[in-house]
């Protein structure tokens, strides 16, 4: 049933996405306002903001026990529905990816860059920033945001149900919009510690997924190096999985002048597409483990 629930939930996330409805952000945002003050000298205590992420995550795994020790699947199957629906989800990336392949197609890299400045990390948010460099932030902020929100939480809540999809989801929500910004750090090495394991197997599917015999090329520099970041492993091993040089744009360049300003279309559509192929591998392996009695 966990296939099932899991199938249902990734739908309807993907059909709110492309709505741009229902951001988990802003209920993560708001559920973090309680930690909005903190006393003078303690703005890293991670204390507060560890107990408010506990909190909905001992909930869920007390209610989710208790339904099931009861066999009340009527109810509880639709609870991990709901939860899944909002943990996942990545609404605004479809129309911002959208206007920002129009732009680079029109040669208007500036307007390309008004598009996605605020989806880039903030050392890399300067207006001279080169496309080539531009078109690379954001391809790993694309990938970073489908992972932490729809791969990550699909992960966790195969090994640990609702409250491992709210732990994961929750982490990487700490990391991004606590309050306290000296705290952020130590939230961002809680969630690349929980996305690991993850992330090298999102890795290792982008072989099947995508250009094997490439992704075999990169993939035992990226599998032999665990102290790599989550986005960095992600980048590598796309790059190899991607065929036509998408995420090399100094490469495609030099080779294909001519087709330069199809590039930046060309190549979010390539990331989407192995990113959806991704998903579908994954599913596939839920199944198969449903269908062995694995889970």
């Amino acid at each position: 049933m966990a296939l099932i629930v899991f199938l249902l939930a990734y739908l309807i996330r993907r059909r709110l996405d492309n709505a741009n409805h229902l951001s988990s952000d802003a209920l993560w945002r708001l559920w973090f306002k309680w930690g909005s003050r903190s006393r003078p000298g303690k703005e890293e205590a991670a204390g507060p903001a560890l107990i408010l992420l506990l909190l909905p995550v001992v909930i869920a795994a007390v209610i989710e026990f208790e339904l099931s020790t009861l066999g009340v699947w009527g109810l509880l199957y639709p609870l991990q529905l709901v939860v899944l629906v909002l943990m996942m989800g990545t609404p605004g990336w479809r129309s911002l990816m959208t206007d920002y392949s129009e732009a680079w197609s029109r040669g208007d890299m500036q307007a390309a860059w008004h598009h996605v400045r605020d989806q880039l990390p903030a050392r890399e948010r300067g207006d001279a920033l080169s496309p080539e460099a531009m078109h690379l932030s954001l391809s790993r902020a694309l990938m970073l945001a489908v992972f932490n929100r729809f791969f990550l939480v699909a992960f966790w809540f195969v090994i640990g149900g609702m409250a491992g999809a709210i732990l994961a989801r929750g982490l990487v929500a700490l990391e991004e919009q606590w309050p306290q910004a000296p705290a952020r750090p130590a939230f961002a090495r809680m969630a690349r510690w929980l996305a690991w394991l993850p992330s090298r197997l999102l890795c290792l599917t982008f072989g099947l997924a995508g250009d094997l015999a490439g992704w075999l090329r990169v993939a035992r520099r990226v599998l032999s190096h665990p102290g790599l970041t989550t986005g960095d492993a992600l980048m590598a091993s796309a790059n190899g999985a991607l065929t036509g040089y998408a995420l090399d744009p100094d490469r495609f360049r030099t080779l294909h002048a001519d087709d330069w300003l199809e590039f930046g279309g060309r190549s979010a559509e390539a990331i989407r597409d192995l990113l959806n192929r991704s998903m579908l591998v994954w599913l596939c392996g839920l199944a198969l483990m449903v269908i062995s009695g694995v889970i």
